[in-house]
């Protein structure tokens, strides 16, 4: 009886990763045969560098197995271990490089709405009246400072205790600290707000269980999101820090960046207050963002 010809490398541990990666070498989408022998690369590595035992093997399969059960419509623990391992700054990082001419970007987050309240520059988005009141501004430009006049401006951001309204519907009412605003004619704009406050992550699952295991803290520090966008431009999705706010430097989801540190100041000026409508002294930070041109390529990684 013949033998038949073998045309592929059988299995052995020292070229596991190469046998396995020839089996994609028929995938007609070249992009996702990259990835896969990549992936393949790295994970063989991995597991043979750290001679995984069959018990840790198994307890990774239990973990990935209990994080999907802990999806929801509402939550999305994949997305939250994608978190704290870094990996959703680092995508969002590369899809978005600035090189310092444009506001660095960080995550969405999970309680971005689809549609915010529009409101007029210089409204009150803090509708229930909690918290320490404070007067944010800025200017939205191109990265030559030309002016985005007629610029959007989306924000959000939690509560004095920490909390997003969609968190607390019993609690807070709708849209409570969310707000659509348009620059003006100069990229301005301006509302009232509060201070924010930092806050835990979603931690009583199976994200929450590493962070325990590995004694790590799920908070993030006090701030604001933002998305920017003016027709012609790039838009950018990122927060502004509160200078003196807990965990800046260990943030769960490593979503700091120094660029996007602002000081929340004291303003004594019974003037700029009246005009602001709030009372005098009061709370202020300024952040200025910087959109790159849509027709020119986005900077590339620094080598």
């Amino acid at each position: 009886m013949d033998v038949p010809e073998r045309t592929r490398e059988l299995f052995s541990e020292e070229r596991s990763a190469e046998v396995v990666a020839a089996s994609f070498a028929d995938t007609p989408d070249p992009r996702l045969r990259q990835v896969l022998t990549s992936l393949v690369s790295h994970l063989h590595a991995f597991v043979k560098d750290v001679e995984l035992t069959e018990d840790e093997w198994s307890a990774a399969v239990d973990f990935l197995t209990r994080t999907g059960q802990t999806c929801s419509d509402v939550r999305q623990e994949f997305i939250l271990l994608s978190d704290v391992l870094g990996v959703s700054m680092l995508v969002e990082t590369i899809n978005h490089r600035t090189r310092g001419t444009s506001t660095e970007s960080t995550v969405l987050g999970p309680f971005h709405l689809v549609e915010s309240p529009p409101r007029a520059l210089g409204d009150d988005i803090n509708l229930d009246g909690k918290g320490t009141p404070c007067l944010v501004s800025g200017q939205v430009t191109g990265p030559d400072g030309e002016p985005l006049a007629g610029a959007t401006i989306d924000v959000w951001q939690t509560n004095e205790d920490g909390f997003y309204d969609v968190q607390q519907p019993d609690v807070q009412p709708p849209g409570n600290l969310r707000g659509l605003f348009t620059a003006d004619e100069h990229g301005r704009f301006r509302f009232r707000s509060v201070v924010p406050r930092y806050y835990p992550i979603p931690d009583d699952g199976p994200v929450g269980q590493l962070l325990a295991a590995t004694n790590r803290h799920p908070n993030r520090p006090a701030h604001l999101h933002f998305i920017a966008s003016a027709p012609g431009y790039r838009p950018v999705t990122t927060h502004v820090f509160v200078a003196d706010s807990p965990y800046l430097d260990s943030d769960a989801v490593f979503g700091v960046k120094e660029s996007l540190v602002r000081d929340v100041h004291v303003v004594d000026d019974p003037a700029r207050a009246a005009e602001a409508g709030l009372a005098n002294p009061f709370h202020a930070l300024t952040f200025d963002l910087v959109l790159l041109r849509a027709d020119r390529p986005p900077p590339e990684a620094s080598r």
